[in-house]
């Protein structure tokens, strides 16, 4: 295998970051988005239903400072920071979804399932087309708002977050092509293929992590000039099952944990862990999580037709109930 590319931590500047100055009365308001797959309905959803409400069908993204999603997550703040409201970034899913998560019938799916075991489940170049459809040749240094989007590298086996140039220090990003990005964020293992990009090996920035609200927190204070307590954090789940190790797993050997329950078990715990420290950081009144309601009968991440008929309802409820809540946190003036 190659090794002669340089490790994406090499070039991480030794000396202590210089914060930006940052207005002292003005809060810094950041926007977060789990992965999921097809589940990336109910964020883009969600926020389209605020844009609806509250904001006349005008974009979102201009309440927010820094917008962060990893693998779907991180194709709806592209959309978002590439200037698309949440309408426009929910209509990539509910125009685009079969085309790029095709449903089957039984005994295709079966097939399906049997070729799974040696293959990536999916054809990666038609989301590629889905996407350059939406995303074209934008370039990330165009990005119309502060973005981070994480990503993992397997040539070295570390994280790969990808930034936009809103600090002197990140120079290397800005010229890699948005869609590009969106195919590394997204390539979740034994969905799609990883992604080879110039040496590297670009795999779903969900291995390390599926809710990246803590890269947004530490970027936003390592970067600015901006207290703690002025931070505020709008965090979108995409749903999670239910879950409780059983008694055989407990005792259980590889046969009892088998290959997908470590996977379940690893981002569950990233997602709470992950929101846990924002949480004790910025304080819990300061970070706002919106998510599915956990149910044994979770959405598979490429359900399209569950997904479609019942996330924009569930996302209509939530907005409902947490909607005027939301509004008076995130959607006033920031001091602009």
């Amino acid at each position: 295998m190659n090794q002669t590319k340089p490790r994406r931590s090499d070039g991480t500047i030794q000396q202590k970051r210089v914060k930006q100055p940052w207005p002292k009365d003005r809060l810094f308001k950041i926007l977060s988005i789990d992965g999921g797959g097809i589940r990336g309905v109910f964020p883009a959803a969600y926020l389209a239903e605020v844009e609806h409400r509250f904001l006349g069908g005008r974009s979102i993204t201009s309440h927010f400072d820094m917008v962060v999603g990893t693998s779907t997550g991180g194709i709806i703040a592209l959309a978002l920071a590439k200037g698309m409201t949440a309408q426009e970034a929910l209509c990539i899913y509910l125009e685009k979804g079969e085309r790029i998560f095709p449903p089957l019938n039984s005994a295709d799916r079966l097939i399906r399932l049997i070729k799974s075991v040696s293959q990536p489940k999916h054809d990666q170049e038609v989301l590629r087309l889905a996407l350059e459809e939406e995303f074209g040749d934008e370039l990330f240094g165009a990005a119309q708002t502060r973005c981070v989007i994480p990503c993992f590298e397997g040539l070295h086996g570390e994280p790969f977050i990808y930034k936009t140039p809103h600090h002197p220090d990140y120079t290397l990003d800005q010229h890699k092509r948005m869609v590009d990005i969106a195919l590394q964020t997204s390539a979740a293992p034994t969905v799609f293929p990883a992604v080879q990009d110039d040496g590297y090996i670009m795999v779903d920035g969900g291995l390390f992590a599926n809710n990246p609200i803590m890269n947004a927190l530490v970027d936003a204070v390592a970067c600015f000039d901006v207290p703690m307590e002025n931070i505020r954090i709008l965090s979108i789940g995409t749903g999670e099952g239910t879950f409780s190790l059983s008694e055989r797993a407990q005792n259980g050997g590889l046969k009892d944990w088998a290959i997908a329950l470590p996977f379940l078990a690893a981002f569950r715990a990233q997602s709470k862990n992950a929101l846990g420290q924002a949480s004790l950081l910025a304080g819990k009144d300061n970070v706002v999580r919106i998510d599915v309601p956990e149910s044994a009968q979770q959405i598979e991440l490429d359900d399209v037709t569950r997904a479609v008929r019942e996330l924009p309802l569930i996302a209509r409820a939530l907005v409902e109930g947490s909607g005027h809540y939301v509004k008076s946190i995130f959607l006033g003036s920031n001091g602009r």
